[in-house]
């Protein structure tokens, strides 16, 4: 009976460790399988949302596209407008301040005055108002018929022989290198010095050195087209000096006029 039960014993711990083993075997499948579901699992997710950050991506490409072209639209609008813009400014003249445009007006009638009574034009004078800052248009072309101002530009004032000075200082005296104020008569075309010039004759007491000095309406590189204010302006030597594009425009006036203009710089 002892060796009954004995090998009784030895089958039964036989058949427990098959048993055993059969069960590790099949808790490692499943996992297997598991960890393998679920690796599908999660690499199809990946791909799911690459699809929809792809749909995402696109949407915004496409949008963007529809909005683009009413900015452009928007934006070629508002070329346009300030291209327009930009046309109607260049006919239109800069004028002074409120307060010097008075003083022109009651100046311009006073030349018109002269001008008859000398044989001077009534059609056109020139007035420069040298109580403005230098880097302001300052050189007035006054319609005496239309009692307005039709030009305006930047000038330059007499550097007094100093290597620059910001503010206008005033000298008759020869070889003094000053803007001289009072009435001036626009003389002869010539080539001088400065180019292309225009000959001055002083009327008035205060610059009757004016032919004798050499003081010439002339135009110059270093004097803009526009206003810089509240930058200042380069220096002449008395001259009255203006841009080269300005002194075409100031010549076409000067050379078909019938009798002389009269320039008057005040200040």
């Amino acid at each position: 009976m002892l060796v009954y039960s004995l090998i009784f014993y030895y089958l039964g711990s036989k058949l427990t460790l098959v048993k055993n083993k059969i069960h590790i075997h099949l808790t490692t499948a499943i996992l297997v399988l598991y960890m393998v579901s679920c690796y599908d699992a999660d690499k199809g997710s990946p791909e799911k949302s690459l699809a929809e950050s792809k749909e995402k991506k696109e949407t915004k490409l496409t949008k963007p596209k529809k909005n683009g072209k009413k900015k452009n639209t928007s934006l070629n609008k508002e070329k346009a407008e300030i291209t327009a813009t930009n046309s109607s400014a260049k006919d239109v003249e800069a004028t002074p301040p409120a307060e010097n445009a008075g003083m022109i007006g009651q100046l311009a009638d006073k030349i018109s005055e002269f001008a008859v009574l000398n044989g001077y034009s009534t059609r056109y004078c020139f007035l420069v108002d040298m109580t403005l800052p230098s880097g302001r248009n300052r050189f007035f072309v006054y319609d005496c018929e239309k009692k307005a101002i039709i030009k305006s530009a930047l000038v330059a004032h007499g550097c007094c022989n100093k290597s620059f000075i910001a503010r206008p200082k005033f000298s008759n005296a020869p070889d003094c290198g000053c803007t001289s104020l009072g009435k001036y008569k626009v003389g002869e075309f010539y080539h001088g010095q400065y180019g292309k010039s225009f000959r001055l004759y002083g009327l008035d007491n205060s610059n009757s050195n004016a032919f004798k000095r050499g003081v010439v309406i002339h135009g110059h590189d270093c004097v803009p087209d526009g206003e810089i204010y509240p930058r200042v302006l380069c220096n002449s030597f008395g001259c009255v000096m203006v841009s080269d594009n300005f002194f075409s425009k100031l010549s076409g006036i000067i050379q078909k006029s019938d009798k002389p203009i009269v320039l008057w710089v005040f200040g």
